[in-house]
């Protein structure tokens, strides 16, 4: 049984394949999914409809760094994976110390990253 059972989960992925199999993962694993959403406007309107209780985050969003969305989810303490192309090295110093999934990623160990953030 998984941890995820129930929980909302934000997505934030602009690569609609990415987007996929990331929700594919989520739902299996019993995770209500919110999104995906491909544009930081997006995952905000989304986090003030349905407040998340985690969410997998893209960094960059076909050149638009996501930041602002990371910045809302650590100021209402909501944990996060950060799933990238650019490896720890692409996240701003305030968060460096978020799980980071280098893509490409097995989504095991993003249920595997998600579920540990949760608990």
């Amino acid at each position: 049984m998984s941890g995820l059972k129930g929980r909302r989960i934000l997505v934030v992925e602009d690569e609609a394949l990415i987007a996929m199999l990331v929700e594919d993962a989520l739902l299996e694993a019993g995770a209500c999914v919110l999104g995906p959403a491909a544009t930081v406007e997006e995952a905000l309107m989304l986090f003030e409809e349905e407040r998340p209780e985690a969410a997998v985050l893209d960094i960059n969003l076909a050149g638009q760094a996501s930041t602002p969305v990371a910045d809302t989810l650590v100021e209402h303490a909501i944990p996060f994976v950060v799933a990238t192309g650019y490896g720890a090295a692409g996240l701003p110093e305030r968060h460096r110390d978020v799980p980071v999934l280098a893509k490409p990623y097995d989504p095991r160990d993003l249920i595997a990253a998600l579920e540990q953030v949760c608990c």
